[in-house]
């Protein structure tokens, strides 16, 4: 028996309502059963119910033991001097408020449902278990519930990756360019080079950056410079002696530093995402827009955003991946599932968490976008689709990866929609 079973069976009133008493024997009328806590304090906050000939306002409190009150030292805690009804599925001791009084309890396993049980039980069983608890059943769960399910999910996992844009936004004055600079540097460095390119984002002034990168020799330099890629003697080429050139001049007139506890990886990438080629596209990109945070935000389509990244990174990596070394002729340009992975990962994060700074509802426009992107493919997405669960876009998709980690993986089969549905079962 788990105490999450509990708060679900209170929450949804899965248990027999009709008859209902505490242990002394006083009957009991639910008109509220209140809202669900999940910070410290009581489990249940302003239930309302009618103990007795008594009506009372306050908080429930839910435990497997009685005793346990007095493990979690429930006794000197103010917070719950306001309890009014005592939850639990084994009564083994008797509960009192500071004044004395008995608190009334509740023995739950007296009022529930055999089908709950019986549900429950189906779930968390792990001997056939080879992905989730759900596995066997969750292609039959009702498919407009589920889909509600993946929205919710959806603007979860944005309201999570805000988390992070507000310290950044905090770190940097409210400057949401800087904030975007920093985001798409992340996902240029992709999974290898993803957390490097971040500090060195983080390490550049952008004030500097945002001055320099309307001319791409100088705004590749400061990002070259800054990720260590222009500390190589051998390499005789002209492009790579101007860029060494530049980034001197830079530091003396801005009078910065490079960080070499930073550094970039080449190991195990294929060519088009080199460091030196995710750069370039980057400095790219700033020099055709010299608005971009405003253009992206601004942006009410997918066809937008893939014209506002429709770059080429300069000349000199039309035959080159690397410094020095000359490689057959091809531009080097953006493709569109690459766009996607900034779409998913930074644009769309960036326009909900910007919508909300300014208090408007743009959810209707970032849906839009996110269906009009395909679903991406990785080991979690699979497994989903072998179970047969329908995943039509890139909400869905992302809605997946938020329901994996932070639902099934941490079991927490009682706070997800599919999870609730099969409890509820016959019950």
């Amino acid at each position: 028996m788990r105490e999450d079973l509990l708060h679900f069976i209170w929450k949804y009133k899965k248990l027999q309502l009709k008859g209902l008493q505490t242990t002394k024997g006083d009957a009991i009328n639910v008109v509220s059963v209140g809202t669900h806590n999940y910070n410290e304090g009581p489990d249940f906050f302003n239930a309302q119910l009618k103990i007795g000939n008594q009506l009372w306002a306050g908080n429930v409190e839910i435990h497997i033991n009685a005793s346990d009150w007095y493990a979690h030292n429930h006794e000197k805690d103010n917070n719950y001097e306001n309890v009014i009804l005592h939850i639990v599925w084994q009564d083994d001791a008797t509960v009192f408020r500071p004044d004395n009084s008995e608190i009334p309890t509740l023995v739950l396993k007296d009022f529930i449902s055999s089908a709950v049980l019986k549900n429950y039980q189906k779930l968390f069983s792990s001997e056939s278990k080879k992905f989730i608890n759900c596995e066997k059943d969750i292609a039959f769960v009702d498919s407009f519930l589920f889909h509600n399910w993946l929205d919710r999910l959806y603007f979860e996992r944005l309201e999570q990756k805000s988390v992070i844009i507000t310290q950044l936004l905090k770190e940097s004055n409210n400057n949401w360019e800087h904030v975007l600079f920093v985001l798409l540097m992340k996902s240029f460095g992709s999974t290898i080079n993803g957390d490097s390119f971040f500090q060195i984002a983080k390490n550049i002034d952008f004030s500097i950056f945002k001055k320099v990168c309307v001319k791409p020799i100088q705004a590749e330099s400061l990002l070259f410079g800054m990720a260590g890629l222009l500390n190589i003697d051998d390499v005789l080429d002209t492009y790579y002696r101007q860029l060494k050139k530049e980034y001197a001049f830079l530091q003396n007139k801005y009078s910065f530093t490079t960080n070499d506890e930073v550094s970039v990886a080449f190991f195990k990438l294929r060519p088009n995402n080199f460091p030196t080629i995710r750069l370039a596209q980057l400095c790219a990109l700033y020099a055709k827009h010299q608005a971009l945070f405003s253009k992206l935000v601004l942006a009410k389509s997918v066809e937008e955003i893939y014209n506002l990244c429709e770059i080429v990174a300069s000349d000199y990596w039309d035959n080159h991946y690397n410094f020095g070394k000359e490689s057959k002729q091809s531009k080097k340009r953006l493709t569109k599932p690459f766009i996607n992975l900034l779409i998913i990962n930074t644009i769309l994060p960036l326009k909900f968490s910007y919508s909300k700074y300014i208090g408007k509802d743009n959810n209707e426009i970032i849906l839009e976008i996110i269906t009009n992107l395909s679903y991406e493919k990785n080991t979690i997405v699979d497994k989903f689709k072998s179970q047969k669960v329908s995943i039509k876009n890139a909400k869905d998709s992302q809605s997946i990866l938020q329901l994996y980690k932070h639902y099934c993986v941490k079991n927490k089969c009682l706070q997800c929609a599919v999870g609730n549905n099969l409890l509820s079962r016959n019950s």
